[in-house]
């Protein structure tokens, strides 16, 4: 029941990180299609960039505490992409860049995006074998 419980945490924060991002992507297609401002849409994207990075290191320790190792390790590149940002101070938006950027910010979420949905994928697939293996349990 404990295994059951880690997958659903990590499902839902799985979710969350997906939200994050997905909003960041919206961000920058309302820049890009002229709906919104330079300033307004990096001041949206750098408020959920640390609570994102927070997240992601929280699923690393929800895998690793609970013995998921393999997810856990899936989870170490993109740890280290936001650290490594994080300590260069690269990772919030630039105002003045941000049209000058913008392809590649936008193909650095898509990319974050096809990561979560693998990995939701995969928490989702083990999820479902947990509860199924603790039903045949009796529990």
């Amino acid at each position: 029941m404990v295994g059951l419980l880690g997958w659903l945490i990590s499902f839902f924060v799985l979710i969350a990180l997906l939200v994050l991002v997905v909003y960041q992507l919206m961000c920058l297609a309302d820049l890009e299609f002229d709906h919104i401002n330079p300033y307004d849409s990096a001041t949206r994207i750098n408020q959920v960039i640390i609570p994102e990075y927070v997240t992601q290191g929280g699923l690393f320790l929800i895998f690793f505490l609970t013995g998921h190792w393999l997810l856990a390790l899936l989870c170490v590149p993109y740890l280290y992409y936001n650290i490594k940002t994080y300590m260069d101070n690269r990772h919030f938006v630039d105002v003045t860049e941000i049209f000058n950027n913008l392809n590649w910010e936008k193909k650095k979420r898509l990319f974050k995006i096809g990561y979560l949905v693998a990995t939701l994928f995969l928490s989702l697939f083990w999820l479902i074998w947990s509860s199924v293996e603790d039903d045949e349990l009796g529990f």
